[in-house]
């Protein structure tokens, strides 16, 4: 069989071939309710391991590692477009799944993970998920398990291998390598933490708030469908395993090349945007107060940052104290589908961010913060509102957690809404209709698609 059938085949087998799907519900339950958590906000320390640097305002910890926090000016002419702090992580960590055939189908091995921020303690997380710190033990805690296999990824076949932007909102230029590599016949030890889950048992976890952890649904986004070449009488068969046949057509029948026009509106943004960025000391931003107990804006907001204290069982250090951005409210990012001539394609926009690596990426049609108000919103997003309001065509609406290891408690709805081509006669500048298999092209290089777009698509059935 070719990679790509197995893929299919996987997503196909929603109840899985090793680990049932209950056991896996009472794995994480068992987990949840044993495993020593103790998360608190506590006051920042004046002289702790986190400080606030005066040479720069920023704050930081004693070993310069991690992360740090710093403010961030947007301005364009004289005008302040934008003043806040962002979290800047230069470094490129894992995110990386190992997969392997079990009796014929294709598993992948996902870890029950806590992450301080977790809203639920325990999500479903890839095999592996560390910081470069993490996985160069500068923190002075053991290596995280199962980093030899990405370590020497070359010795195995790699399934992805991407480095792919996180939230551009909330952090400067970060990004991460999301990795599935399938060792084959390599023998390997399945920890207590571990468990073998096909593709579609994941996917069907993804219908359950804040079970599967964000990391995993960016690095699964990243499977490149439409550049795996299928083997000989494979098409059928793999036509056979859609319940979705217009999804079938969007992922793998020929299309037109709309990479060129998408190209040419992102293109345009970068030659043209006279936005200019800067980092400016914490201190200096005008709108935010900085009390003993966190970082807040004086006006209604996305975020705080707050301090905690934290101990967590397992982990490669069991006891620690960081900052963490807290988000204020819920977020929504939405999706429109339609079928037209049989094949399914997605609404997707241009969509600049203070954080994005290069300014500007794909995003979904709605990304509404909660401090943004829907007065604000264009036809389209509000086409999107209207008919999530009355409930008409959703698809998808589910509640999911993003990144625990440097946000608390943050959660998003998470929306696909299915349209009659005849809802939207007119496209708004910087939205295009696109194929999955457009997307998921641009997902095989750097920095085309945002993580709130690969999120969305991570969730479709098939």
């Amino acid at each position: 069989m070719s990679l790509a059938y197995e893929l299919v085949k996987s997503w196909k087998t929603k109840e899985g071939n090793v680990t049932p799907t209950q056991e896996i519900l009472d794995w994480v339950d068992k987990r949840n309710k044993t495993l020593t958590v103790d998360i608190k906000k506590i006051p920042f320390p004046k002289d702790g391991f986190w400080y606030l640097d005066e040479t720069d305002g920023c704050i930081r910890n004693r070993k310069n590692t991690f992360f740090s926090l710093s403010g961030f000016r947007q301005t364009e002419g004289d005008q302040v477009m934008c003043e806040q702090p962002v979290i800047i992580q230069d470094e490129i960590g894992y995110l990386g799944i190992i997969c392997k055939q079990i009796d014929g189908v294709l598993n992948f091995l996902m870890q029950a993970k806590v992450e301080p921020g977790n809203v639920n303690v325990i999500q479903i997380s890839p095999t592996i998920q560390a910081t470069k710190s993490n996985f160069t033990q500068s923190h002075g805690g053991k290596a995280p398990a199962y980093l030899d296999f990405f370590a020497h990824s070359n010795e195995y076949r790699i399934v992805v291998d991407q480095i792919q932007s996180e939230q551009s909102s909330r952090f400067l230029k970060k990004r991460n390598r999301n990795i599935i590599i399938d060792i084959g016949d390599s023998e390997i030890e399945v920890l207590d933490s571990h468990k073998w889950m096909t593709l579609g048992q994941i996917k069907d976890l993804m219908r359950i708030d804040n079970l599967v952890n964000m990391d995993t649904r960016t690095v699964l986004s990243c499977i490149p469908y439409t550049e795996m070449k299928l083997e000989e009488n494979e098409y059928e068969k793999m036509k056979e395993l859609f319940d979705d046949q217009a999804l079938f057509r969007s992922i793998f029948e020929e299309s037109e090349n709309a990479l060129p026009t998408i190209f040419n509106a992102i293109n345009n943004y970068k030659m043209y945007s006279d936005l200019k960025s800067s980092l400016v000391p914490l201190t200096d931003l005008k709108d935010w107060e900085i009390n003993d107990h966190e970082i807040i804006c004086r006006h209604p907001y996305d975020f705080k940052i707050v301090y905690c204290q934290i101990e967590i069982e397992g982990r490669e250090v069991r006891c620690w104290e960081q900052p963490l951005v807290e988000a204020i409210g819920m977020a929504v990012f939405g999706l429109f589908t339609k079928v037209s001539d049989g094949c399914r394609y997605f609404l997707v926009k241009a969509k600049p961010e203070i954080g994005c690596f290069d300014g500007i990426e794909l995003g979904p049609v709605v990304q509404l913060e909660p401090s943004n108000p829907r007065n604000q919103l264009d036809d389209v997003e509000k086409m999107f509102f209207q008919k999530l309001d009355e409930k008409r065509g959703v698809r998808k609406d589910v509640i999911l957690s993003e990144e625990g290891g440097r946000f608390y408690h943050e959660q998003n709805r998470n929306v696909i809404i299915e349209i009659d081509e005849k809802d939207i006669d007119s496209l708004p500048e910087g939205y295009f209709w696109v194929r999955y298999s457009t997307l998921n092209e641009m997902i095989q290089f750097n920095n085309f698609v945002n993580i709130q777009l690969r999120n969305l698509i991570s969730l479709l059935d098939i």
